[in-house]
Order: structure tokens, then sequence, then C-alpha cells
């Protein structure tokens, strides 16, 4: 597959991005060709079970959370500019572990969420030990092989397939490769069209987008209307636009299994509350 026919234009910011991660991509290519990357798999850590963790969590995770949660480790965004110049990504991930989440995001795009492969490769380094750490999810613009392994080496355990930025041969073609590596992707989706191509390229997890790319305008209700339409064995994962507990339980009552929040977490004070209000304690909330 080349580069250039495994993405389509959007008409949105994605485009943007993807011309920068092309030139990016390159030049990764040079500093760390794949074959040294297949040589670095082999001292990855053991993959975490990223499907099941979302639906079960793991032993830190409280035993009457309402829902599951992946927490992102996120520096700026392109609606938003600088959310925090100054996190620490594997402090951040630390706080999130020990608040009980399933999963962290890491973003991992330099140029506008102000990421790198290095703060993957240092929160998985962080957790070398845990045999009960979260699930690490890389959340990129990917539509080459190189990048999931680039992923996989650097200790990821799951990573994002957005359907709107790639061909359906190409997203099916991706969808298995991870899966060779041992990993599960999560599949973005906005809308009912993109649900049915993920679905139709077997997705597992979907994670539905309540942010029109376009706009960049947030509606709860483009998980509510989705949710609908999405099989029981597959797992639900709400995106963007989550603030609240209130914000929280509506995602819950869609049937959301897990919601993805960086913004919320990132810029508030106490880490370990805030991702326990989102969680929607059961003993809490009968408080």
């Amino acid at each position: 597959m080349t580069e250039t026919s495994a993405t389509r234009e959007t008409g949105t910011f994605l485009d943007k991005i993807v011309a920068a991660r092309h030139i990016r991509l390159s030049e990764d290519r040079v500093v760390r060709p794949r074959a040294l990357l297949e040589e670095l798999l082999d001292r990855a850590p053991p993959v975490r079970d990223f499907e099941t963790l979302l639906r079960h969590g793991r032993l830190e995770t409280p035993t009457d959370a309402c829902v599951r949660l992946i927490a992102e480790i996120k520096r700026a965004s392109p609606s938003k500019g600088l959310l925090n110049s100054d996190l620490d990504a594997v402090e951040q991930a630390r706080l999130y572990a020990r608040a009980g989440a399933a999963a962290i995001s890491v973003l991992t795009e330099p140029d506008f969420f102000a990421g790198s492969i290095q703060d993957l490769e240092a929160v998985s380094s962080s957790f070398s030990i845990d045999i009960d750490r979260p699930a690490l999810l890389r959340k990129e613009f990917i539509w080459d092989e190189y990048q999931i392994i680039e992923a996989r080496a650097f200790g990821a355990d799951s990573l994002l397939l957005i359907v709107m930025l790639l061909e359906s041969d190409v997203l099916r073609s991706l969808i298995a490769y991870t899966r060779e590596l041992g990993m599960e992707p999560l599949i973005e989706v906005h809308d009912e069209l993109e649900l049915k191509n993920a679905l139709d390229a077997g997705a597992r997890v979907v994670g539905v987008n309540n942010r029109d790319l376009t706009t960049f305008e947030e509606d709860l209700e483009t998980t509510e209307r989705l949710s609908c339409l999405i099989p029981d064995e597959v797992t639900l994962v709400a995106e963007s636009a989550i603030r609240t507990t209130d914000d929280s339980s509506r995602m819950i009552s869609a049937g959301a299994h897990a919601l993805l929040i960086g913004e919320a977490l990132v810029t508030g004070d106490d880490v370990m509350k805030r991702a326990h209000e989102f969680m929607v304690l059961s003993s809490e909330v009968n408080r």
C-alpha cells in the first residue's frame, strides 16, 4: 500500500494534519527503519487486552464504577490550542492508573497536539513491572503499517483508526495487521455511514466522536443516535464533549462501555477525583 492511496480528502482539518504527518512519516522512516522497529517488537511488553479492560476494568478500577475510563494525555488540540503545556506524560499516566482508568490514550502527534512517540515509550516503561497496568492506546493519525509496528514497538496495546480518513480496503487491511501484532484497534466514527463501514470492516471496539470535525461543534446526541445501531457484542466508546458527571450519565444511558476523556482531565486540579466523577461511582450517586 502506498501512502498517497491509503488516505482520502475529508474536507476537514484532518487534511492539514495528514499533510504534516506525511512529511514526519518520511523522516521517521529514515531515523527508525522498519527493520529496526521489527527488532524492537521482541522487547515490547506483553499486550494488554484493550477490549476486555474496556468491558471489565482493572483490579484497581473502582468496583462500583458505572463506566470504564480511557484517560488521555493531551497537551494541546487544533480547536482549543494549548491545554497544558507543562504536562508530564509519566506523572499524568500514574495519576490515571491510581484512579483506576482502564486505559490511557497517549497522543503522539507533535505539530497540532504537542505529543510524541517518546511520550508513549516513557509511559510504557513506567508501567514495565505492573501486571495490572492500564492498556495504552496510541492516539494518532494512522494509515500505514509502519505506524502500527511503531506503536507496538513503543509499548502500545491499541491504536486509533479513523474511518473518515481511510479508504475501506485500507481500513480492513490495517485492522487485520493490528490484530496480527496482538492489538485490538479503536475504530472512530462520526455518523451512520462511517459506522456501517466500521462494522463491515469487522470493528470490535467503536469510538463515536461527538465532535463534528468540519465545524468543531460538539453534540452528545451523536453517540445517543448511533448507539442504537451498534451490536451488543461491539464495545462502544464515547469520545469528546464529556465534561461533567451528567454528560457521563447520558453516555452510560446510551450504552457506552467506556468514555475517552482528555481535556477535562488535563486542565483540572484533582485528577483522581475528576476521574472517579466521570466513572460515576454508584456509592457516590446513592449518597
